[in-house]
């Protein structure tokens, strides 16, 4: 006959399901593998100047948004926010349209690697952190976002503007655990003068784009001369800094960035083939011509935009 187990034996195994499904038991956590590092504990981190906006029901995403824009200098409420990044149907908001809201504001929304010591030398830098977490299960989701503002690795202890609280703090392995199940999804909102401290060339540069697309020329322009700091040889950020300059219509500063490319790159057929339009539309025809038959001789996948630039150039010295 089966053994009866008497209804506290019962109740404390179910709750010992609860606590294992909750906490996992797969791959170990990133804090174990940090804190092994002789050199990861270091003094905490508070960034104490970060805004709050209490979250209202199921507005985590506009809530967390306005916290780092309004960090990184931008004026703007989770209400104004909302419609732009709040799904009703959903009943929350997608990464990416925090993301696109992002560049809307005139922000880089940087997208770190999915690593804790990636987000912990963020906000030692100062930058706070937007992350998805997922407060639920991995078979209840209850996803929510919230904003890094510190940590302390002695005391074990994370610091979020999270939900209604201003100051919540977490130990590190219920963070992470609740940061995990969304893959390690953050973001920095940053001005376009600010670098991410974890910031790569590329990924950085493909961000920056997005905000030429939205024609914020401005703010393009600033954060591909910040690039150039970082990475002074980066052709493409000075390319990207001369098609700013353009847009701009500073033929002048267009004409120096794209003269540069030309010396640093000098088989970069469309960093001759806009040196020789700007050239053009300085009125300096020979140096344009130049330019140009440069870009069509070194052709390449774009050769009929550079023979239509050198055919309207050749057309003007005619006249």
């Amino acid at each position: 006959m089966p053994i009866k187990r008497p209804p506290g034996a019962i109740r404390a195994a179910f709750w010992l399901m609860v606590v294992l499904l909750v906490t996992g038991c797969g791959a170990p956590l990133q804090i174990d593998h940090l804190l092994k590092s002789p050199d990861a504990i270091g003094p905490p981190v508070e960034l104490t100047a970060v805004p709050f906006f209490p979250q209202e029901d199921f507005q985590c995403g506009p809530a967390a948004l306005a916290t780092v824009l309004n960090w990184s200098g931008t004026v703007v409420t989770p209400e104004a926010l909302a419609p732009q990044v709040y799904l009703p149907e959903r009943q929350g908001s997608l990464q990416m349209e925090l993301l696109a809201a992002t560049r809307r504001a005139g922000r880089i929304p940087y997208l770190i690697q999915p690593r804790l010591e990636t987000l912990l030398a963020e906000v030692r830098a100062g930058n706070p952190v937007l992350v998805l977490q997922n407060l639920g299960l991995s078979w209840y989701a209850k996803w929510h976002y919230a904003v890094v503002v510190g940590f302390d690795l002695r005391q074990d202890l994370v610091i979020l503007r999270s939900g209604r609280e201003r100051r919540h703090v977490v130990p590190f392995k219920l963070f992470e655990r609740t940061w995990r199940r969304s893959d390690y999804w953050a973001m920095v909102a940053l001005p376009p003068d600010r670098l991410p401290a974890s910031a790569e060339e590329m990924p950085y540069l493909r961000v920056v784009a997005g905000l030429e697309r939205l024609q914020r020329w401005q703010e393009a322009k600033t954060a591909y001369a910040s690039a150039l700091t970082r990475w002074p040889g980066s052709t493409a950020a000075r390319m990207g800094l001369g098609n700013s300059l353009y847009a701009m219509k500073d033929l002048s500063g267009a004409e120096q960035a794209y003269r540069q490319v030309t010396l640093d790159a000098p088989t970069l057929a469309p960093a001759f083939n806009n040196l020789a339009q700007v050239l053009a539309e300085q009125g300096r025809l020979q140096e344009a011509e130049q330019a140009a038959r440069r870009a069509v001789n070194l052709g390449g996948p774009l050769l009929a935009s550079y023979e239509e630039t050198l055919q309207q150039i050749l057309a003007r010295r005619l006249h």
